[in-house]
């Protein structure tokens, strides 16, 4: 019997790995893709870099205005994280099977986080612009949006693990739902919940540069605009930068979760 399961679960692989190559070879077809080009130009591609892609003395006089693009950039991040993080609180004390008021909003919750987490972040640029043109307010709802949905989620399977045998323990005293809320839900959770606005902020900070190209702002819009300018010096130095930057706000919130957690 043992020897038939094998037999079936090595044939359901051969047809799977069978299905993906045919969709690989298809894919490839359909766009054009030569797989032998794309490795060949790997070695001009690393030559163009180091004879062009780099800092010079002239593009470091362009860096006090680089980093205050940085900075708008980042502040902005931390921004859309955090009023994200305090509106998806409200919809995941709805959505929670611990919390929730009835089945309805629970599953309302649920639905509208899914919608808004689906869409990426580069898509709600695009559907910003016609609304609010190329401006921060644009990069910020792009990032809000997203960042809603998937703090709505987390927070929610945040507050289904940790929080139901303090839940149990106040209803069974006759607390207020605020009361359980405030006194077990919230103090249980806060650690994760902590801990996932700060992976969502150095989440936005990345996502953030490429919604500058397609909104016009911050660093992103700055990095286009030497780059379309040929000026592949300051551009090095603007992607160099943003690793520094992310860099230092991954430590900083690495730090932060071993203080808090």
């Amino acid at each position: 019997m043992n020897i038939d399961i094998f037999k079936k679960r090595r044939r359901q692989a051969t047809i799977v790995a069978a299905i993906l190559i045919a969709l690989t070879l298809f894919s490839m077809f359909i766009t054009e893709y030569d797989f032998a080009k794309s490795f060949t130009s790997i070695p001009k591609a690393i030559i163009w870099m180091f004879r062009n892609f780099y800092p010079d003395a002239k593009s470091m006089t362009r860096l006090p205005s680089i980093l205050l693009k940085l900075n708008e950039t980042v502040f902005l991040s931390i921004a859309s994280t955090t009023t994200a993080g305090i509106l998806a609180l409200f919809f995941s004390l709805f959505g929670s099977k611990t919390t929730k008021v009835n089945n309805i909003l629970s599953t309302l919750s649920r639905l509208t986080a899914s919608a808004f987490r689906n869409i990426p972040d580069a898509v709600w640029a695009m559907i910003m612009l016609f609304s609010f043109g190329q401006n921060a307010l644009t990069g910020y709802f792009a990032l809000f949006f997203v960042t809603f949905g998937v703090l709505t989620r987390a927070f929610i399977e945040t507050i289904d693990e940790v929080s139901y045998e303090a839940v149990e323990a106040l209803q069974a005293t006759g607390a207020s739902y605020l009361e359980i809320v405030f006194q077990a839900v919230i103090p249980s959770g806060i650690p994760q919940m902590i801990s996932w606005i700060l992976f969502m902020i150095e989440t936005n900070i990345r996502s953030s540069t490429l919604i500058g190209i397609l909104t016009g702002t911050g660093i992103g819009y700055t990095f286009n605009m030497y780059y379309k300018g040929l000026n592949y010096n300051a551009a090095s130095l603007v992607v160099i930068a943003i690793v520094l930057m992310v860099f230092l706000i991954e430590f900083v919130s690495n730090y932060v979760r071993r203080v808090v957690l």
